[in-house]
């Protein structure tokens, strides 16, 4: 059924996802109080100007080669990654800061049962979402496409987090952990953040293939060369889907 999608339409049903997720997560904080699903909410907001972004960059991604940029225009998504990291990066020092402002000035949570099941409804639609667009990154080599089913798979766990934790409240009465529960939430996104922004960096920084790959390259022009030709200075580089190599001929 998916695999025929493009990647433009995979990143449409992550936004159609991501709108349908605040709606439910929205409605989830709105009905309990619960500071952890507020910061569960304000991810799936994450997800939806992520998303957008990632289909405008995508877009500029698969323009063809021009006089301008004689290597194509595949780099653009490198910036989606690293612009997703950082609404992840500012959406998890905010959640931290409502959490403690809770944490200082804990409240009784209401209707943690329809909160919770409205929660575990968001979560089964973005894990869904995940699981095909992972082997869908693969197999178009996006990294567009990788860092949000990524970023959906965290908001998962997060998601799952959140709900086991509210669940213990009534049986407990530990106000506390609502608050605390949000604090790990946003530990958690941080370091989703951090891996975003490096693969960012790396992907305009020029990183080279893999080993496996440059080796691959490397057996294949010993297998060219002969006596009269021979090949050197072999150097690689990624640009999202496209893989380049230069190398010297004499």
């Amino acid at each position: 059924m998916f695999s025929n999608l493009s990647v433009q339409a995979f990143l449409k049903l992550s936004v159609a996802a991501a709108l349908a997720t605040i709606a439910l997560k929205t409605a989830a904080w709105w009905i309990t109080g619960s500071v952890g699903l507020l910061s569960d909410a304000m991810e799936s907001f994450v997800n939806l100007a992520a998303a957008v972004f990632a289909l405008a960059m995508v877009t500029i991604a698969q323009a063809p080669a021009d006089d301008d940029h004689p290597y194509g225009h595949n780099k653009a998504e490198y910036f989606s990654s690293g612009f997703e990291g950082l609404l992840i990066l500012g959406a998890a020092l905010a959640i931290i800061y409502t959490a403690v402002v809770r944490w200082q000035s804990p409240q009784p949570l209401e209707q943690l049962g329809w909160g919770v099941a409205l929660s575990v409804i968001s979560s089964a639609i973005n894990g869904g979402l995940a699981f095909v667009m992972m082997r869908a990154a693969k197999r178009h080599e996006s990294v567009v496409l990788d860092a949000d089913a990524r970023h959906l798979m965290t908001d998962v766990w997060t998601s799952v987090g959140v709900a086991g934790g509210l669940l213990l409240v009534p049986l407990t009465g530990w106000l506390w952990l609502d608050p605390l529960l949000a604090i790990l939430v946003a530990l958690n996104i941080l370091r989703e953040a951090f891996n975003l922004v490096r693969r960012s960096v790396d992907g305009l920084m020029d990183r080279a293939l893999t080993d496996e790959e440059r080796s691959s390259i490397a057996h294949a022009l010993k297998l060219l060369a002969t006596a009269e030709v021979q090949f050197d200075h072999l150097r690689t580089r990624r640009a999202a889907g496209a893989k380049f190599c230069q190398l010297h001929m004499h």
